[in-house]
């Protein structure tokens, strides 16, 4: 962060969940989006081709939600075409209060984990249990496995960023926190992942670990036959549609890495150039002490440098905070949907090749064997599942970035505005004291 050393964690207190609004009261801006029907322009495009606290508390007292952050003064101006209200929602899951847990082997947050659901699979309307990182990297890689024709959302990464030197830091956590809630927020919102059995457990389960030790004996049959289909076969030619949707893929992650490292750049030299005033600034200050008329304009100008100051921290904070991990979650979630993609293509080498293997037998009428036809079902629902989460990716994509846009613009804008205020204020000050000669 630009405004100096990182900030521990605190600790945080337990509040009543009667404080938390109820969900089914009405539903956020974040959670319409994806709800969107209209295909974006890149969908057409591709079809046409701390303290110590050793007490972990699972199911304890639930706390309120972090404040949602307020909307910027451009984002009430503009009105986005395609925000979806009014959609039925039956669960809902926040993750807030990160708590750090130093025991004698390791050190480590867990986060709380609220859900409401008005659901038949869930046996109460409420639950609150804490999950450490490694627990949703679970969840994950079970979805993997029993819903490989999917698109499963990406996680944060696992290890510190290059340039955050504490993870236990308050601003690294935060950060970990809201990209944790975003990947639980995109499982809900998913028509097929949000009832997987294994999510039901993540969100309920007071020992996630007695149920992560029974392993591979609740994977599905389709997980598992996609599994033993991982080498043996090539593809001979991927289907136009699909092809135009790897070619976008390499593209967009090419794309986003070029800004994501150029970002990366403009703010270390923001960080850079915001050190240079703050120690500018107050030279202005030292020098109005040895003069007489001049004292007031100086100590006008140490202040307009010390607000100019505070208004490019904000800006950098902003951009390192809400710009950067949206870049990195699509460069990530372009990462994912390259695996279900090369999924799809492994089983549809293998219906290839076994469509081979009967042309080849020396029979008049050969009979297509019941193996062929369920690997046959299997690339359709693979062709099927694929499809209809390219349009759910496109529609959350485009309504993640031209608000993350249009924000980036807002903030910018009072940036300068703010700048541009300071410099002004001093103007009257600097004219009096000419009309005084």
């Amino acid at each position: 962060m630009a405004g100096g050393p990182p900030k521990a964690l605190p600790s945080t207190g337990p509040h009543s969940l009667r404080d938390m609004p109820h969900p089914l009261a009405g539903s956020s801006s974040e959670e319409a989006v994806g709800g969107d029907s209209t295909p974006s322009p890149d969908l057409l495009m591709a079809r046409s081709f701390g303290d110590k606290d050793l007490i972990l508390p699972n199911g304890g007292t639930p706390a309120g939600t972090s404040s949602p952050a307020s909307s910027s003064s451009l984002l009430n101006r503009l009105q986005l075409d395609d925000d979806i209200d009014g959609e039925t929602r039956d669960l809902f899951v926040i993750v807030d209060d990160p708590k750090k847990h130093v025991c004698t082997m390791e050190t480590y947050i867990t986060y709380r984990i609220t859900t409401k659901s008005t659901r038949v699979e869930f046996d109460l309307p409420e639950y609150s249990v804490r999950r450490r990182y490694q627990d949703f990297d679970w969840l994950r890689s079970k979805l993997e496995e029993s819903q490989p024709t999917h698109l499963i959302p990406p996680l944060p990464e696992k290890f510190v960023v290059k340039g955050v030197v504490d993870r236990f830091s308050e601003e690294f956590v935060e950060t970990r926190r809201k990209a944790l809630d975003k990947f639980l927020k995109r499982i809900t919102d998913h028509p097929v992942l949000s009832f997987n059995e294994h999510f039901n457990v993540f969100l309920t389960a007071k020992d996630l670990n007695a149920y992560k030790k029974q392993g591979i004996a609740l994977l599905t049959r389709m997980g598992e036959s996609v599994k033993h289909v991982t080498g043996g076969y090539k593809l001979r030619t991927r289907p136009l549609e699909f092809a135009a949707v790897g070619d976008y893929l390499d593209t967009f992650a090419l794309k986003l890495g070029t800004i994501d490292r150029i970002a990366q750049r403009i703010i270390k030299e923001e960080i850079e150039y915001l050190v240079e005033l703050r120690e500018y600034g107050p030279v202005y200050s030292t020098w109005s002490a040895l003069e007489g008329e001049l004292a007031e304009p100086l100590e006008g100008v140490s202040a307009c440098i010390g607000n100019c100051s505070t208004a490019l921290e904000e800006l950098t904070d902003d951009m390192t905070e809400d710009f950067l991990p949206v870049l990195r979650e699509y460069i990530l979630y372009s990462d994912s949907m390259k695996s279900v993609l090369k999924k799809r293509d492994q089983v549809q080498a293998e219906y290839e090749a076994k469509l081979e293997a009967v042309a080849l037998r020396k029979e008049d009428r050969p009979k297509v064997p019941a193996d062929v036809e369920k690997c046959q079902d299997r690339m359709e629902c693979f062709n099927a599942d694929l499809k209809a989460d390219m349009e759910r990716w496109q529609n959350n994509k485009r309504q993640d970035f031209r608000q993350l846009l249009m924000g980036m613009a807002d903030k910018n804008i009072q940036y300068y505005e703010k700048c541009l205020m300071a410099w002004e204020s001093i103007i009257p000050l600097l004219q009096e004291k000419q009309e005084a000669k």
